[in-house]
């Protein structure tokens, strides 16, 4: 009863913030529970989920590569410029954090939950993308680890 009361609470935020990603995340959740189907894919989901959601964004991304507005000769072209060196240095580096912040959220559920609820809380209230969690794992597992530096 209380995940419900959670999930609706947090659909009324969504509804409030005019989020529709969170919406129609909260409904297809709310959908699988009211149908029985959640316990058989919950476990499937909380496991694939993030691997799926990487595998789309890609996709996305590699749109224009696929359509051909993107070719070698406008990558060529780009790297003359001094921002796109700092975008390609930014991308590897959220790469690598993000990668670490995989493991921590596999591995740690009580950091998991704070930052999945950072993440609804900025989705339905500051426009956010939910991409967060996955690169929020990766700079808290890159603080813990400066941190841990120091008190050691």
């Amino acid at each position: 009863m209380e995940s419900l009361l959670f999930l609706i609470g947090l659909l009324i935020i969504g509804v409030a913030a005019k989020n529709q990603s969170l919406m129609i995340a909260i409904a297809f959740l709310l959908v699988l529970k009211f149908t029985g189907l959640g316990d058989k894919w919950f476990s499937v989901i909380q496991q694939k989920g993030i691997n799926w959601g990487v595998t789309i964004i890609t996709i996305a991304v590699l749109i224009p590569i696929a359509t051909g507005d993107i070719g070698f000769k406008q990558l060529q072209e780009s790297l003359r410029s001094f921002y796109a060196w700092i975008a390609l240095l930014s991308g590897i580096f959220v790469a690598v954090i993000a990668s670490r912040g995989l493991v921590l959220l596999q591995n740690d559920p009580h950091i998991t939950a704070a930052l999945v609820f950072g993440t609804i809380l900025a989705v339905a209230l500051f426009k956010g993308v939910a991409v967060g969690p996955l690169i929020g794992a990766g700079i808290a597992y890159l603080a813990m680890r400066i941190v841990g530096m120091f008190t050691a």
